[in-house]
């Protein structure tokens, strides 16, 4: 896979998820991603979240998740293809209604996520619904994943993802929350990880190799010791690399596989 360096890099993060850190890293982001009461938030909080996102200028997006709050939506659970839409729809037009107008951007969340990109019937029905409900939203995939292809083959604008504070697996996975390693919280680390994605397409996997992602947008999970601090790390690095960070581009100008 060829990787064209980019001059910007969209930075995401998981926010209205209860954690303490959400004022501090808002000013740091350029798109935030609100838990929208599946496996976190409320409308209370989804409305907090959403006006400290337009006081910084910041792209909203939802972020739905299986309704699992004892876990926090980072189980997978069994989910048919519609009962999979019905529950994304249902909880980007809960934030829609809160936020007063559709958000920019959807990423699933935690279990669903992982699900609905690497299960082709799941990719398929939920990026059809998207597709139908809200045509102009961003979809917002692992890189690389079947969902990225489902969005892309209904008309929709992808921006694909990789995780700076996730460690990868040799096929491109994340390694388990349940594994040493799993989670990077030393912001050196993170913002080395973030200039390599950028500038070279690829990040070192646990095993040592190269794992090849062509990123539209860098991910900093929003319950971390100190994910602030990661994402000060992470833009003062990517600007002495001479990158931009920016929304990413609301056109449809992915290549289509």
């Amino acid at each position: 896979m060829s990787h064209t360096p980019r001059a910007t890099i969209d930075l995401n993060g998981d926010l209205g998820e209860g954690a303490a850190h959400d004022a501090a890293l808002m000013p740091l982001l350029t798109s935030a991603n609100i838990a929208c009461g599946g496996h976190a938030g409320d409308d209370a909080s989804m409305a907090a979240t959403v006006a400290l996102a337009r006081r910084h200028g910041v792209a909203i997006g939802a972020h739905p998740g299986h309704a699992d709050r004892e876990y926090f939506g980072r189980r997978s659970l069994a989910i048919a293809p519609d009962a999979a839409a019905a529950l994304v729809i249902e909880q980007v037009e809960r934030l829609a209604t809160v936020a007063g107008e559709p958000p920019r951007h959807v990423k699933l969340h935690g279990g669903l996520y992982h699900q609905v990109a690497h299960e082709e019937r799941l990719a398929v029905g939920v990026a059809t619904a998207i597709a139908a409900r809200f045509p102009g939203l961003i979809l917002v995939a692992p890189a690389g994943s079947l969902l990225v292809a489902a969005g892309r083959r209904l008309g929709l604008t992808v921006a694909e993802e990789a995780f700076i504070d996730r460690a990868y697996a040799a096929d491109g996975t994340l390694v388990p929350r349940s594994q040493p390693g799993a989670v990077i919280t030393e912001p050196h680390a993170a913002a080395e990880r973030a200039v390599r994605l950028v500038r070279e397409g690829s990040v070192e996997s646990v095993a040592g190799g190269v794992v090849r992602l062509q990123a539209d947008t860098l991910c900093i999970h929003g319950d971390g010791p100190d994910p602030a601090g990661l994402a000060r790390a992470v833009r003062e690095a990517l600007e002495r690399a001479g990158v931009g960070v920016a929304r990413f581009s609301p056109r449809v100008d992915n290549p289509p596989d």
